[in-house]
């Protein structure tokens, strides 16, 4: 499956559509750019977007993508500084390490909130700009319900085996699992091409 360099008519107005959203969003300017900066700086050195995926039979394609972000701390407080800021997510205490973790799962908080201030508010280091990069176009193809086929589905598989890469990561599933006959070599040809 090979993703063309030519963007079709409905990728354009689909782009336009998820832009004009992120424009939209007037609450941003009532945040202060100095905690904006702030917050953005944290999540650059703590924070996390991740991409996961469920067995689901009430999805026709049979598995549920779900995209997060998170930032975990032994203290509450910058947590509780983001999420009043973003007003959005939840901050729960982790039983197994007594971290606090501060988690956004919510598809429209995703995009209203997540992804538009961390548009606005840049991150400086090289993997957390490509790592949010690729969560940004998986969002996009799940805001056009690209996920509910398995064309769809294919193309955000590709980006998660790109975000987060190195040691230590690991997943429950794996895009074989949910596409067992494609080869490793398809896929990471594909994927390059998707993330360019």
């Amino acid at each position: 499956m090979m993703l063309s360099n030519n963007v079709s008519s409905a990728d354009n107005q689909q782009e336009r559509s998820m832009e004009t959203k992120l424009e939209g969003d007037y609450w941003l300017n009532n945040i202060p750019s100095e905690f904006g900066y702030y917050i953005s700086g944290f999540v650059d050195g703590e924070g996390s977007f991740n991409i996961s995926l469920r067995r689901n039979g009430d999805y026709k394609v049979g598995w549920q993508v779900v995209l997060s972000f998170n930032v975990s701390q032994k203290d509450r407080t910058m947590l509780s500084i983001m999420k009043n800021y973003l007003d959005c997510g939840i901050i729960k205490q982790r039983s197994i390490d007594n971290l606090y973790s501060y988690d956004v799962t919510n598809p429209s908080a995703i995009i209203n909130r997540i992804i538009s201030f961390f548009s606005q508010y840049k991150f400086l280091s090289e993997s957390k700009n490509r790592n949010f990069s690729i969560f940004r176009k998986a969002a996009e193809l799940m805001f056009s319900n690209a996920h509910l086929n398995n064309e769809g589905l294919y193309k955000i598989l590709l980006l998660r085996e790109d975000i987060n890469t190195g040691r230590g990561r690991t997943r429950k599933y794996s895009i074989y699992d949910v596409f067992p006959r494609k080869s490793s070599e398809t896929i990471c040809q594909t994927s390059d091409q998707l993330i360019r």
